[in-house]
C-alpha cells in the first residue's frame, strides 16, 4: 500500500509511505530536498543545493521492499523543518551546537537565511504544523498498525551526514553511530545484535568504524517513539556519507562504495529484526 499526504497550498505531496507487511518501519526524515517556492528568496543562495540533506539513502537502502519493511520519507527538505527535532524546539543535545526546528544555519555554521529574513514565530507554527505534524501522525499510525499485527513494532531511522562537521563536533566521525536514546529507546538485546553484526566484519570487508550512543544518541524520532514496555523499538543509524557516496558537490552516489556496505547494513537491519522477534517469542 502506497499512502502519501497532501498540502495544495506548499507542495502536492507532503510525505511517502510505503506500507511493509514486516514489523520494521524505516523513517528517512532528512531525505527530502524541497523548498517550496514562495520560501526561496528568503534563503541565501547556497542553502539553494540543500548540502545537509541525507542523500541517496533511498537507493543506499533499496533491499528494503524485497524485505517487505515500511518506509517513510518527507519531500520536504530539512531547511524547511527538522522532522527529527521535538515539536517545542528543546535542544536534543544541551551544551552543544544544535540545529533548530526550522533550522537557521547550515551545518557549517553559517547563515541559512538572509539577514532578517529568518522564520517568524508565527511561520515556524505554520511549516511545524503543515509538514512536521503530518509526517509524525503517518509515523505514529504506521507503528501502531505493526503493532496491531505482530505484538510490536521495531522503528529504524535512517541518516547520514558528512564524515566531517567541525562546526556540530571534533575530528571524524565513527562511520556507523548508533543511537538508542542510552538505551531507553530499545531493548538491550536488539542494540546489542546490531553491535554485535558491525563488530562482526570479516577479513575480506572493508572495515567500518563504530559507536552505539556516543555523539549521536538518536534525535527526537527515536527518543519519542522508542518505548520498550509498549513493545516499540528504534534505533538511529547516522552513517558518514564517505561510506557511499561524495561528501563534496555535487554529492554523487558512489556504487562502488555502497556494494561494500550495503551487506553489512542488511546485516545490521536482519539483526535487528531477528533479536526483536526473540524478544517476543512465547
Amino acid at each position: 500500500m502506497n499512502d502519501t499526504m497532501q498540502n495544495p497550498v506548499n507542495i502536492p505531496v507532503v510525505y511517502t509511505l510505503q506500507a511493509g507487511s514486516i514489523p520494521l518501519l524505516v523513517s528517512m526524515p532528512h531525505i527530502g530536498t524541497h523548498i517550496p517556492i514562495e520560501l526561496r528568496g528568503a534563503y541565501v543562495p547556497r542553502a539553494l543545493d540543500v548540502e545537509d540533506t541525507d542523500w541517496h539513502l533511498n537507493l543506499l537502502y533499496d533491499f528494503l521492499g524485497e524485505l517487505g519493511a515500511s518506509v517513510l520519507q518527507p519531500v520536504c527538505s530539512r531547511y524547511v523543518i527538522d522532522l527529527n527535532r521535538p515539536p517545542d524546539d528543546a535542544p536534543m543535545y544541551p551544551g552543544a551546537a544544535n540545529t533548530e526546528l526550522c533550522p537557521t544555519r547550515f551545518f557549517s555554521g553559517e547563515p541559512l537565511y538572509h539577514e532578517g529574513w529568518e522564520p517568524s514565530p508565527s511561520e515556524r507554527e505554520r511549516r511545524r504544523t503543515a509538514y512536521w505534524q503530518p509526517y509524525h501522525a503517518a509515523l505514529a499510525a504506521e507503528l501502531a498498525r505493526l503493532k496491531a499485527i505482530h505484538g510490536y513494532a521495531l522503528l529504524w531511522d535512517a541518516h547520514s551526514i558528512r564524515s566531517h562537521i567541525p562546526w556540530l563536533f571534533e575530528g571524524k566521525l565513527p562511520d556507523l553511530n548508533l543511537g538508542t536514546a542510552s538505551g531507553a529507546a530499545a531493548d538491550a538485546r536488539i542494540a546489542d545484535a546490531v553491535l554485535g553484526a558491525c563488530t562482526d566484519q570479516s577479513p575480506a570487508q572493508t572495515a567500518y568504524t563504530t559507536a552505539l550512543n556516543g555523539r549521536f544518541k538518536g534525535g527526537y524520532i527515536t527518543r519519542h517513539y522508542g518505548q520498550p514496555a509498549s513493545h516499540v523499538h528504534a534505533i538511529q543509524l547516522e552513517m558518514c556519507q564517505s561510506t557511499y557516496m561524495a561528501e563534496t558537490s555535487p554529492y554523487a552516489y558512489n556504487e562502488a562504495l555502497a556494494a561494500q556496505i550495503q551487506p553489512l547494513l542488511k546485516k545490521m537491519i536482519f539483526s535487528a529484526i531477528q533479536a526483536a522477534k526473540v524478544c517476543y517469542e512465547k
